[in-house]
């Protein structure tokens, strides 16, 4: 029985009691997941609630007049239990989820909700929270006080503080139902990734997959009770190759359609109609709030404000991204008629010819790419930028330290001055029990304690293309630059400093700055010196091969800036309805609006909205758009450094460290990028770095 196994079948007894309700005597401090189990998490939860409970009690029935110290800070120190059992459970319910941890997410959402709305719907310590709110100017606070102090004002009048009783009964029963129905979105969608197959029945069909792809399909079938035939779910690493290389074009449209249909087959796990009522219930609940329409609830306390600035941005990009889309579209019609076919592409021609196109006008071939591409390398390779930008360097631990998974390697980051800065883990296969995509999340993140700083454990979770026969995990251009992404989100947790919770989160479109901005380095010539090596031979990259991929690079930019959009677009269009249309079909409302704009025919938003877990899971509701409003930032970020004609330049590097990756939230985004860059960012970078 693995770990995990162990961690999560409810079966383990326990010696020594309920390891989560103490602090974890582990190197590190890292949760014993082995010893904890399911009714574990379960007590954990409910005990954590009662904990904080009870101490909010405490705040209220204080005699004393309210001060900062003893309703602010008490407030953000409260539910360390609470917090600890669910930073524990979150992760691992996202990455080995099971039957019975999904059960118990189903379980303590409702609890969590209303436990949460006990909180910042309580008139009593609302009304403490505005006495102290009330009399700031007078408390001599630090920054980092004060953000504390309006976070947590905001956060109660953000949640209906100031609502009539009646308006609160409402928001409490809105909260309940919005929090499961995301919750259903999610667990829908993940058994509709990891079940939703396409199987080919001839190896003739596979004709253009590479040997690696079509083992990994046969290991699948094999595996689903389909041996000597050849499978693919809907997992990128699996599905991704079909619609890149197969020659075969009735495979890719199966493929292509199941992957986009996932949440709309009609079946026990179809979401429509999940999507449609979540729409519903927030607009009510913006309303209920004073706001016309939910967009404008979510903006107000981020960078971009306004709905209207966010259609400003990405219209801004949406005619050069479409032009270019149709650029693309003419050289794939040339591939196509280059083999001797007359046929109008659709969807699922899109990414097979594209990339023929490419090799024709380049002469790149991805999969030669792929080889000098292995993930180990390019973990390495992750490595030495982040040394060569901010001194640190990872030690990988072996031996007794907690493992929630045996394919997750774990890192001691340690800082330039010799100090423990967080712990590291990477965990980038793919597998049945873990969602689509690629995130960063954490199991602890970064506090004090008594003075003492408390590092951040970081979680890498991705889906990377698995290893082959040989052992070796050979990667994609695609894949790298998602490595890089989620390693700058580590790096923004690992150098947070910041002494109270409340003040360690930034804004919504803030978030993917550190992220996308590591991407730049990833395909940076004096960076893939350093790890892009031949899988076999060790030989490095050659320099004929590295500027193909340097030429290269902005191809196909039109179809990944036009599906990106796309769904930014279709995350706003339902979350800026003043009403709901009469039958609200979400898939059909979505493709009216994208049509009206122009979109080819050919592309696909990157997300539909049955399978848009950014949206309709919570997360980034009505902020899909953020990916685009950080590359603004991002790129603005990296010409500082190209200008200064060194991309390690450490008196930049420190600059972004100090200003952007240490203070978490203590000051607005743009006054942290101000203080950064010297000036507000240019937009110019972002159109010439996708080459429109």
């Amino acid at each position: 029985m693995t770990a995990l196994s162990l961690a999560i079948c409810g079966c383990a007894t326990q010696k020594n009691g309920n390891p989560l309700l103490s602090e974890f005597d582990t190197p590190y401090g890292i949760a014993p997941f082995s010893k904890i189990t399911i009714d574990n998490y379960r007590e954990g939860m409910l005990r954590g609630m009662e904990e904080q409970k009870a101490e909010i009690e405490a705040m209220i029935d204080n005699s004393e007049e309210p001060t900062f110290e003893n309703t602010i800070v008490a407030l953000d120190r409260s539910g360390k239990l609470l917090s600890r059992v669910r930073g524990t459970f979150s992760p691992i319910s996202s990455s080995n989820s099971t039957e019975e941890m999904r059960a118990l997410q189903k379980e303590m959402s409702p609890l969590f909700s209303a436990h949460n709305d006990d909180i910042y719907l309580n008139e009593r310590l609302f009304a403490r929270v505005k006495a102290v709110y009330d009399n700031k100017q007078a408390l001599n606070l630090t920054a980092e006080q004060k953000k504390i102090l309006e976070n947590i004002y905001d956060r109660f009048v953000n949640s209906g503080a100031e609502l009539s009783d009646t308006d609160k009964a409402r928001l409490r029963e809105l909260n309940k139902e919005i929090s499961m129905l995301q919750l259903e979105f999610s667990q829908n969608l993940l058994y509709e990734t990891n079940n939703t197959f396409v199987v080919a029945n001839s190896i003739d069909e596979l004709k253009g997959l590479s040997q690696a792809n079509i083992d990994a399909a046969a290991k699948m079938a094999e595996a689903n009770g389909e041996p000597g035939k050849w499978m693919f779910n809907m997992q990128r690493p699996s599905c991704n190759p079909v619609l890149q290389y197969c020659e075969n074009r009735e495979l890719r449209r199966k493929v292509y359609e199941a992957y986009y249909n996932r949440g709309n087959q009609g079946n026990e796990y179809d979401s429509k109609e999940i999507c449609a009522r979540l729409v519903a219930l927030r607009l009510e609940k913006a309303k209920l709030m004073g706001y016309n329409n939910y967009a404008e609830m979510a903006l107000e306390n981020r960078m971009a404000s306004t709905p209207a600035a966010v259609y400003d941005l990405l219209m801004q990009v949406w005619g050069p991204a479409v032009a270019k889309a149709k650029e693309e579209l003419d050289d794939i019609r040339a591939e196509i008629r280059k083999e001797g076919d007359d046929f109008e592409p659709e969807g699922w021609d899109y990414m097979y010819y594209l990339d023929k196109a490419k090799r024709a006008k380049f002469a790149v071939d991805e999969e030669e790419i792929c080889q000098y591409l292995e993930i180990n390398n390019v973990m390495q390779g992750i490595f030495h930028v982040a040394n060569k930008l901010y001194g640190i360097t990872f030690k990988e631990i072996t031996g007794d330290i907690p493992a929630y998974e045996p394919t997750a390697k774990a890192y001691e980051v340690i800082d330039k001055d010799g100090t423990t800065l967080a712990i590291f883990y990477s965990d980038y296969f793919p597998r049945e029990s873990k969602r689509a995509g690629a995130w960063c999340t954490s199991f602890r993140p970064q506090r004090y304690e008594n003075g003492k700083r408390i590092i951040p454990i970081v979680v890498n979770s991705c889906n990377m293309t698995l290893p082959n026969s040989e052992g070796y995990a050979l990667q994609s251009i695609d894949n790298v630059e998602t490595m890089f992404h989620e390693f700058g989100h580590a790096l923004h947790n690992f150098m947070r400093d910041v002494q109270y919770s409340s003040a360690s989160g930034v804004e919504r479109d803030f978030v993917e700055l550190p992220s996308q901005k590591n991407e730049h380095w990833a395909f940076e010539p004096e960076v893939l010196e350093v790890y892009a090596k031949h899988y076999k031979t060790g030989e490095t990259i050659p320099m004929e091969l590295l500027k193909k991929i340097q030429e290269s690079a902005k191809y196909g930019q039109g179809f990944a800036t036009v599906e990106y959009i796309a769904a930014s677009l279709s995350d706003m269009d339902l979350h800026v309805l003043t009403e709901i249309p009469a039958g609200l079909n979400v898939m059909e409302f979505e493709a009216e609006k994208l049509a009206e704009r122009g979109i080819p025919s050919q592309i696909l938003p990157r997300y539909r909205m049955t399978n848009f877990s950014h949206t309709m899971g919570g997360g980034y509701t009505a902020g899909y758009y953020s990916y685009m409003w950080a590359e603004v930032l991002d790129a603005d970020a990296f010409d500082a450094f190209k200008e200064t004609g060194d991309i390690f330049n450490h008196e930049i590097a420190e600059r972004f460290r100090k200003y952007v990756l240490t203070p978490g939230g203590i000051d607005d985004g743009m006054i942290m990028y101000r203080n950064f860059r010297g000036r507000d960012p240019k937009t110019d970078a972002l159109l010439r770095n996708r080459g429109l």
